[in-house]
Parts: C-alpha cells; structure tokens; sequence
C-alpha cells in the first residue's frame, strides 16, 4: 500500500474567516435570575450547639507540662479582667464575662462578632 498523490495538505493562506457567520456571539445573552421562595428557617433554631467559654490558654513544650504536678502554676495568655472568648462549637462568636445567676456560673455577653452572624436570617 502506497500513500496517495492526491493526499489534500491545510493550507493556513486558503483560510477565509469573512466566510463564518459569526452574529450570534456579538450580542451576550443574560439569563433571567432564580427566584427561590423564601423558606421557612425556624427548624434550624431547634438544633443544639455547645457554647463554651474560654478563659484563656497557653502553648507548652510537652517536656515543661510534665514537670508541672499538684500545686504547679501555669501563667495563661489573658489579664485579668479581660474579655473571654465565647465560642459556638468551637467557633469564636463573641466576648463575654462571667456572671453567678442562682449559684451557677454564666456569662454576660460584651460583643458579638459580625463574622458570627453572618448569613443568618431571623
């Protein structure tokens, strides 16, 4: 089997791109945006979250918290008086301080962070 004379080869030069008709890609066209109904978004209130509030921490060399025992003092990254984080499954939502209410501790809320609250509908 031999190849054949008459074997076409692309020519760039014959390339003629007046011959495509190409109207339909100067005007873009937009879609019309969904429109989703509202949903009623009360059944996330229901679902528990554990608040915790931190009072302060500190990174240790493993070596130094093994030396630590009964009586051992370990100095913490806050002062006193400062604002404790508050934190909602482990997330940071605001700052509080704490507060005694019927014998039980709590906290009074100092600020709530934007962040936080964001994307939530009332």
């Amino acid at each position: 089997m031999s190849a054949s004379p008459d074997t076409a080869t692309f020519n760039g030069e014959d390339l003629n791109f007046d011959d495509f008709q190409l109207e339909d890609f100067d005007t873009p066209t937009i879609a019309e945006p969904l429109v989703m109904p509202e949903r009623d978004l009360s059944f996330f209130k229901k679902i528990p979250v554990t608040v915790t509030l931190e009072v302060a921490s500190k990174e240790i060399a493993l070596g130094d918290l093994m030396k630590a025992g009964e009586g051992s003092v370990i100095e913490l990254d806050k002062l006193n008086g400062e604002p404790l984080d508050v934190k909602v499954n482990g997330s940071l939502m605001g700052h509080a301080e704490v507060v005694v209410v019927n014998d039980k501790y709590g906290l009074r809320l100092i600020d709530v962070l934007d962040s936080a609250l964001a994307g939530v509908t009332q």
